[in-house]
């Protein structure tokens, strides 16, 4: 039987494509698509007795009903939105300096600034904001001995704490983006504006930020959701008061062993998530896909 050698060349391409995706797909439908697939089959069930569960909504009433889910739920969503917010005033003039002021090796050197508190785990940076915060820590000594405060005061389990913990975990997912997306504005452009007589807020205005918008749109997205997902730094920082969603999560999950409401949590959490970055990309006029290159 004759074949096409254009068909034949067709199909192995498609072979190889096929070939080469197959791990990522592999991974995204074993490690994301099936555990959200049974996360949602978990939240819309109820145990009636032992190994004996029905279809139910009650997981969402009870979160719909108890004052203290919804209020721990849309603070973690303000507080993650009022993080993301902070990171990118600190990383825009960082982005900005390493892309269009610094060059060579000073260029090199800032980046590496930004990168070497990501070379250990977020719990020791976390443990080394207690260490720096707690009464007895750096600071609060610092600040007594200054003569700024009367004794040693305890900086840790407020909600500052908590957003310069979570500003500081996140920074450099804001940084690198931000990066990417300076870097290819042509600096004519700029000396153009100048020229035509334009301000430094004005060309920030008109010019920089509707060029970067693409990157920003991408830190802001991996940043809201490393910030919503947050785990680790809310709990050791904020303590027993952070009244974080995900730690509502992990109490029903490992603590009461309710995996039903906790998959619901867990559930209500992903949708939250998903909702802000949907608005957030109408709001800045952004796809999906152009912003995800940039990521």
């Amino acid at each position: 039987m004759n074949i096409d050698p254009a068909r034949l060349r067709t199909l192995q391409t498609r072979l190889l494509w096929g070939l080469l995706l197959a791990p990522a797909l592999l991974w995204l439908i074993g490690l994301i698509v099936l555990p959200h697939v049974e996360l949602a089959l978990l939240s819309l069930r109820v145990r009636i007795a032992p190994r004996v569960y029905e279809p139910s909504l009650a997981q969402y009433r009870t979160f719909f009903e108890e004052p203290l889910y919804w209020h721990t739920f849309v603070r973690t969503a303000v507080m993650s939105v009022i993080a993301t917010a902070l990171t990118l005033l600190l990383a825009f003039p960082i982005a900005w300096t390493i892309a269009k002021v610094a060059r060579g090796r000073m260029r090199a050197l800032l980046f590496v600034l930004c990168l070497i508190p990501f070379w250990v785990s977020e719990t020791v940076r976390t443990l080394g904001w207690m260490i720096l915060l707690r009464e007895s820590g750096v600071l609060p000594q610092v600040l007594a001995a200054l003569g700024l405060t009367a004794v040693p005061v305890e900086l840790l389990y407020r909600d500052t704490t908590i957003l310069v913990g979570l500003v500081y975990t996140s920074l450099l997912f804001m940084v690198v983006p931000l990066i990417g997306a300076l870097d290819t504005l042509d600096d004519s452009l700029i000396e153009a504006a100048y020229d035509l007589g334009g301000s430094g807020l004005t060309i920030l205005r008109d010019i920089v930020i509707p060029h970067a918008a693409p990157g920003i749109t991408a830190g802001c997205i991996v940043v809201f959701m490393l910030t919503l997902g947050n785990y680790l730094t809310p709990t050791l920082l904020g303590g027993k008061n952070s009244l974080w969603f995900t730690e509502q999560i992990y109490t029903q999950f490992i603590t009461r062993f309710n995996w039903e409401q906790g998959a619901a949590f867990g559930f209500l959490l992903l949708v939250l998530s998903t909702a802000i970055v949907w608005l957030g990309l109408k709001l800045a006029g952004q796809k999906f896909g152009d912003v995800m290159r940039r990521a």
